[in-house]
């Protein structure tokens, strides 16, 4: 009998240390003691030398991003997140904010946003967000936070993710406003070609499975409802599936994607995407080659394979000529890699484009950028990055050279 007792009081006590421990665990005051602020500072030169009439650009600035995260209470937590963007020196490029349209662009306005202000609840068997928040589907080639320019593209709705199975993730999200890298607005210079806040009602569909290490399979339906942007044929339905994995160091992606029109889009699309990557690592050393596909379509207006919410600088080369595809489409056949070197990396690409509906030559492109952390300074990252675009048919010769200084915290 006593021993019963004993051990009565000893699960009493047992279970009222955990019941502390539960409660302790699910403070309310956990969202602000398990908080941790956020700062991030990037400083960049940018210079664009083209082969027109324009002047060449030369831009200094700085991007200020500070931010807090909550702890979690029930599952639930917190991001608040706000961006500045300075000009330093003179403003000798176009920012399509600043009037400077006698100079080639540089896509970084001056300005101060709310970068993203969510909530978001956390589930063992998946995750919820509503709110601005950052996106990014896959590669990012069809949605992206475009993260390299000093103002990001961040999106306004609800995102829903549900993973009933191991390997197995459902992603569902509704979108009212993208906010886009030429924002914030100033009133003065907006145009319906560089919008601030893309409004309309899109909705994203993804589907992944990780069926074994070797080969994960995508399926996805973009619904994009882009009511005020000025690009003819930009609000499209676009559904493909995604193939991707590696073996023993050899890596390998399949994707195909036909887009059609949607909402109020007048045009009537019917275009295709095609991409054949494959690559193979060792020792540290990434080389890649693909094969990329827009496809154009002749009629009225622009009925090209477009991506308008895509991180497009990640794609086709960094001198980013070919932001809106081309009405002949376009075919991207690259080659490249990257490799640790002197305590860094190096990266090196070479890009032929051709047209898609004629094979017309549009141009080349070598692109090469080194980054390394900044000794003794913890969260400093260096970069300096080039791209030289070298055109036949297809626009102007265009040199882009990049320094750059970023600190995360």
């Amino acid at each position: 009998m006593r021993m019963i007792k004993l051990s009565l009081l000893s699960l009493a006590v047992a279970s009222s240390t955990l019941s502390h421990a539960v409660v302790a665990e699910e403070a309310l005051s956990n969202l602000f003691t398990q908080g941790k602020p956020l700062l991030d500072v990037r400083y960049r030169y940018e210079h664009v030398d083209q082969d027109n009439a324009l002047n060449n650009a030369n831009a200094q600035t700085i991007r200020t991003r500070v931010g807090f995260q909550s702890g979690k209470w029930y599952g639930l937590s917190a991001l608040i997140e706000a961006d500045n963007v300075s000009r330093i020196g003179d403003a000798s490029y176009n920012s399509f904010r600043n009037g400077q349209t006698d100079y080639s662009v540089v896509a970084d306005p001056d300005g101060t946003e709310i970068n993203q202000a969510l909530l978001r609840y956390d589930h063992k068997y998946g995750s919820a967000v509503l709110g601005r928040q950052r996106i990014n589907l896959d590669n990012q080639r069809f949605v992206g936070g475009v993260a390299w320019r000093q103002n990001e593209q961040t999106y306004d709705g609800v995102l829903g993710q549900l993973k009933p199975l191991d390997g197995l993730t459902l992603t569902y999200a509704y979108i009212d406003n993208v906010n886009s890298i030429f924002g914030p607005g100033n009133g003065r210079f907006d145009t319906a070609a560089n919008q601030a806040n893309i409004e309309g009602h899109s909705h994203l569909l993804n589907v992944q499975y990780v069926l074994m290490p070797e080969l994960t399979a995508t399926a996805y339906q973009y619904r994009l409802g882009l009511d005020n942007l000025a690009a003819g044929g930009q609000s499209s339905k676009t559904t493909g599936l995604r193939l991707n994995g590696a073996v023993s160091g050899v890596s390998y992606v399949l994707e195909y994607a036909q887009q059609t029109e949607y909402a109020d889009n007048p045009l009537d699309l019917d275009s295709d995407y095609y991409l054949a990557e494959l690559g193979y690592t060792v020792k540290g050393v990434t080389l890649k080659g693909g094969y990329e596909v827009l496809g154009g379509d002749e009629g009225p207006g622009n009925r090209a394979f477009q991506t308008p919410l895509a991180t497009k600088h990640a794609f086709q080369g960094w001198a980013d000529i070919f932001l809106l595809t081309p009405p002949d489409g376009i075919k991207d056949a690259y080659v490249g890699g990257s490799a640790p070197l002197f305590g860094g990396t190096l990266a090196a690409w070479y890009h032929d484009f051709r047209a898609e509906r004629d094979s017309s030559q549009y141009g080349e492109e070598i692109d090469v950028s080194y980054a390394h952390a900044v000794p003794g300074v913890k969260g400093l990252v260096g970069l300096v990055k080039y791209a030289s675009y070298d055109a036949d048919d297809f626009a102007v010769d265009t040199d882009k050279f990049w320094v750059q200084l970023q600190y995360s915290y």
